[in-house]
């Protein structure tokens, strides 16, 4: 422990002196973790008002980028203003609950102040939970009424539709606000220890993107809520190290093979206060993914997710008694993934999306599930549905293609029918990243935009694409914080290579003042994992890149098979054997790499955190990719280490791929590391677990391989607060110096 405090002392100091000597149009770590932000004033968490006359949005503040404030700016004329100013209501931010804390991790939040907001359905109010109460801005008025001031955390707070209540969990209950009177109704009173109300269980939160265990029928009559026993999960014992001390977490953590926590799922009648239990079938091992009101509120819809993920089914629910019917099942021999595509029409009928062509297009169907038509089609995946026009019949949605191809580096909002299968219409202009919010009757957009060049920018749009404001211009003019950097931002370059029949996508950025006559050294830099979207995009990249060509690399990215919103095949390729066909990818573009004329083939690094690390891991034990050195943080190591629903997703059980979980192990490869490794962990993370580290560090002992280490205390599963990123970056930075070197070499 010695030894790593002297190295990190000795590192900043040295850090702090090469910022004073940097010419001023160098960016350095110390200016890329500190505030103003670089990147300009982002909005964040954009929507306009379900009446269309008001757009909200968070801000960091200029003196704090870790703090949000909520903001609105008129549809029409007149300046953003600030609604909710965070630090004025809240001045001293105490510490969060467990609960909260764990919520916030599980969702990537690390900001502090407003960190959410939701309208009721008139946009009347603006409900904004802020360091553990609630708080609640009136549009008449402007003013804002703080509604809880308590010892405990109010979490999950919502606006009822018709905005008569505001309703949140706490200490494992569900609470009822009534905005008129000012009375608190618990709904529940039995939540304690292993039982909690309307709260989404760890699984859920983590794998399966669903962050809440409530929802409100539209006509307030009807409140569905889990109830989740965590009883039946195993405990995990685990060190949480703290700066201060440890303490020992007894952690309930569904590991692969191993049981989930029971979640059932109930409907109460906020009438009669009757509640009754919804008929989720006779198997309880099983995945409650979505749930869904139709408009009229007398239909509730749930999907419900097999434990091998092989099936969903949708369930079709009376409110009023419970009873259940399934009327649509999708199926796959590998795994069905989940989504937020599912659509109720007033008349019954539902868009949902699947992906049995091979690709995920948007299908309509009646109210008993059976298939009408195909609304998209084509060589593409339909990424999400954004919204429909109940009136004009027009869906919208958001792809990376073009003329019916997929272009995994771009991405666009499109147009197509309700009415027909039709060639979709591009609404935003193609060329860099768009993402998009479209209003309820889905004749406005909110658009958020960037590309390699364009810092990212908000505006308000009409449905047909004309811009009606700017929310957040964030021009990169003179008066930008990142202007003084912006002569030696590299454009980057993108291209193709195949691998095992398919096509992956590449991008690469080369260092100011690049000679191709010279060999430069590279850093690769990697994620790798399912279930998220594309990493090479054309979009704003982070600074932190840019670090690394200031730095004299070469940054170089490849979307391996398995990760991305690409097609089922490339996407299922990974089944059984998770990170093999990803490590062969990086590897192909590691040989690959060494083939061009500017690379110095003895001098290349990857880095990566979480999945990243994991492929890190592989890579550097991996003889034909020869890697140099290896950055690995927060790596899973060993997968019947992690949790169900995403391990089982891929890989099966333990008990039913033992060769699979055995061929991933990372314990085995480490015979053949090829170069230097670096391991970064939190020593309080409660995703992948810190044994998952400690078991690679007591193998290499055991070797007697050298290697290098840097320990987070009281960090999760990722580094939060600038200080902190500060110090992970110059240790970054340290370690590739030292292992790849920074400079060009003269070609032979």
């Amino acid at each position: 422990m010695r030894t790593v405090l002297l190295a990190s002392t000795i590192l900043l100091s040295a850090g702090s002196a090469l910022a004073q000597e940097t010419p001023s149009n160098i960016l350095t770590p110390e200016r890329v973790f500190s505030s103003p932000s670089l990147n300009g004033p982002v909005a964040k968490g954009v929507s306009l008002s379900p009446d269309g006359q008001l757009v909200a949005f968070l801000r960091s503040r200029e003196d704090n980028v870790d703090v949000q404030d909520l903001w609105a700016a008129p549809t029409g004329e007149g300046e953003a203003y600030k609604l909710i100013d965070a630090r004025a209501l809240v001045p001293d931010a105490g510490e969060l609950s467990e609960a909260e804390k764990a919520r916030r991790e599980r969702m990537r939040i690390s900001a502090r102040g407003v960190v959410d907001y939701s309208w009721d359905q008139q946009g009347r109010y603006i409900l904004a939970p802020l360091e553990g109460d609630i708080f609640l801005a009136s549009r008449a008025d402007g003013k804002v009424r703080r509604l809880t001031e308590t010892a405990a955390d109010e979490i999950d707070a919502k606006v009822s539709p018709k905005g008569n209540y505001v309703s949140y969990v706490r200490d494992q209950n569900l609470v009822i606000y009534d905005l008129a009177t000012g009375q608190e109704t618990p709904i529940t009173d039995d939540g304690a220890g292993l039982i909690t109300w309307a709260t989404a269980e760890f699984i859920a939160q983590e794998e399966m993107d669903r962050d809440t265990g409530y929802w409100w029928s539209p006509d307030e009559r009807y409140i569905a809520l889990t109830r989740v026993d965590e009883s039946p999960v195993d405990i995990v014992p685990r060190f949480e190290i703290t700066g201060a001390g440890a303490t020992m977490v007894e952690q309930r953590y569904p590991r692969a093979g191993r049981p989930n926590a029971l979640v059932e799922l109930y409907v109460r009648d906020q009438q009669t206060g009757a509640r009754v239990k919804v008929d989720l079938g006779s198997n309880t091992d099983i995945y409650l993914a979505r749930v869904d009101w139709a408009d009229d509120g007398k239909t509730l819809y749930v999907q419900r997710h097999s434990r091998d993920q092989k099936t969903l089914d949708l369930l079709s629910v009376d409110p009023a008694t419970g009873a259940s019917r399934v009327i649509l099942s999708q199926k796959a021999q590998a795994w069905v993934d989940l989504n937020n595509d599912f659509h109720v029409l007033p008349d019954g009928r539902f868009i949902w999306s699947n992906e049995d062509s091979g690709w995920r297009h948007l299908y309509l169907y009646d109210r008993n599930g059976r298939q009408l038509r195909a609304i998209t089609r084509g060589d593409y995946p339909v990424k999400h549905l954004d919204g429909v026009n109940k009136q004009t019949g027009e869906v919208y949605f958001t792809a990376s293609m073009r003329d019916g191809k997929e272009l995994p580096i771009e991405q666009q909002m499109f147009r197509a029918s309700l009415n027909r299968t039709v060639d979709p219409v591009a609404v935003t202009p193609a060329g860099g990243w768009w993402n998009v919010s479209v209003n309820g009757p889905a004749t406005a957009y909110v658009g958020n935009y960037s590309d390699p060049k364009t810092p990212p920018q908000s505006a308000l749009y009409r449905i047909d694409g004309t811009r009606v404001r700017w929310i957040e211009e964030n021009k990169l003019d003179a008066d930008h914080a990142f202007a003084p950097y912006v002569s030696r931002l590299q454009a980057p370059q993108f291209g193709t290579m195949q691998s095992h029949g398919e096509t992956l996508v590449w991008r690469m950025t080369t260092p100011p003042g690049f000679d191709p006559s010279k060999k430069y050294p590279v850093v690769m830099q990697v994620y790798g994992g399912p279930g998220t979207g594309a990493g090479v995009q054309k979009s704003w990249q982070p600074l932190t890149n840019q670090l690394l060509t200031e730095a004299g690399y070469i940054v170089f990215r490849v979307d391996n098979r398995g990760e991305g919103d690409r097609s089922q095949a490339f996407e299922t390729s990974i089944y059984r054997r998770l990170g093999l066909p990803a490590v062969e990818d990086q590897t192909l573009a590691a040989k690959w790499l060494k083939t061009l004329p500017y690379v110095d083939a003895d001098r290349i690094a990857m880095m990566g955190w979480s999945f990243g690390g994991f492929l890190s891991l592989l890579a550097v034990t991996e003889p034909e990719a020869g890697l140099a050195s290896a950055l690995a943080g927060a790596a899973p190591t060993e997968w019947s280490l992690y949790d169900t629903h995403y391990t089982e997703r891929y890989m099966s059980t333990p008990q039913d791929n033992p060769d699979g979980y055995a061929a991933t192990d990372v314990l085995p490869r480490l015979d053949d590391l090829t170069g230097r490794l670096l391991i970064l962990h939190g020593m309080a993370d409660d995703n992948v677990i810190f044994g998952n580290a400690t078991r690679v560090i007591d193998a290499l002992q055991a070797k007697s391989a050298p290697f290098e280490m840097m320990l987070y205390p009281g960090q999760r599963h990722g580094v939060r607060g600038e200080p902190r990123q500060l110090q992970q970056w110059r240790t970054y930075l340290d370690f590739l110096d030292r292992t790849i070197g920074k400079r060009a070499e003269p070609a032979d």
